[in-house]
């Protein structure tokens, strides 16, 4: 499938991407590495309720074979895709997938109005009008995507490229089932506030908004749409607190912050 690569865009700890060229066009080619070169954190929590039909499969995986560990790479891999095409399907705005082969995602590559390869949102400088726009295209995909049953899971700055348009999310692996997730609320509130925080930064009025609550105590009445307005705000029932949902949330919010750290240092290294 792959003619020529024609150039490295980056190397991760899950995966290296690369621009190639495809039956003629030039498109994106994201790399897996082996299972045991990457170091996702917290995968447990990423990969409750999602389906195995395979009974073989998932026997060798609960027993955490060499070839269980296999297959659960393969899963990982194909919730990228699935995700990609079930989103591109919904209208989100995310890179348009082109087929899985051998651990290699071949996917459009995303570029700025001068044909170059987009950046990444954190590698951007964003006026107050053009973080107020984006925050809101990033609200309604997000919406979109909880429509369609799946949350990211890993919403930053360092997943979203930004186009011509605004931007594009990227990066799914970890893409969470919101039906069969116990773990679906607290992580649709991390990626809805880490993206909420960081436009923040340039339209200060953003902060201290309730999109993912409000998103969230929707999606639960099934009364959330594609098309549903939100107003970022939020009114608490007065129920009472649970207590493990909100240590469960404590623990992401650090284990976030470390890994929010390793990632500037590596887009710091990367420039360098």
């Amino acid at each position: 499938m792959v003619e020529e690569v024609i150039s490295q865009l980056m190397s991760g700890k899950e995966a290296s991407v690369y621009v190639v060229s495809s039956g003629g066009n030039i498109c994106c080619a994201k790399v897996y590495k082996e299972i045991d070169q990457r170091s996702f954190k917290q995968a447990v929590a990423y990969r409750e309720g999602r389906k195995v039909r395979d009974s073989r499969r998932a026997r060798a995986m609960s027993k955490g074979s060499k070839f269980g560990r296999d297959e659960q790479e393969k899963i990982w891999q194909e919730t990228e895709i699935d995700s990609l095409y079930a989103l591109s399907a919904a209208g989100v705005r995310v890179p348009k997938p082109y087929g899985c082969f051998d651990g290699v995602l071949l996917m459009e590559l995303v570029t700025d109005n001068e044909g170059l390869v987009a950046p990444r949102l954190n590698d951007v400088n964003l006026t107050r009008g053009q973080a107020l726009r984006d925050h809101d295209i990033i609200i309604k995909n997000v919406t979109r995507m909880l429509c369609a049953g799946i949350i990211h899971g890993d919403l930053s700055e360092f997943n979203v490229l930004v186009d011509h348009l605004g931007p594009v999310i990227i990066d799914l692996p970890q893409a969470v089932d919101a039906s069969a997730n116990n773990n679906a609320k607290w992580m649709l509130e991390r990626d809805v506030n880490n993206m909420t925080n960081y436009y923040g930064q340039f339209a200060p009025e953003l902060i201290g908004t309730e999109y993912a609550k409000e998103m969230w105590a929707l999606y639960e009445t099934g009364n959330l749409k594609p098309n549903t307005e939100l107003a970022g705000i939020y009114i608490d029932d007065g129920e009472d607190p649970d207590v493990d949902a909100l240590m469960a949330e404590i623990n992401a919010v650090m284990e976030e912050a470390k890994l929010r750290k390793e990632r500037r240092l590596e887009a710091e290294a990367d420039q360098e």
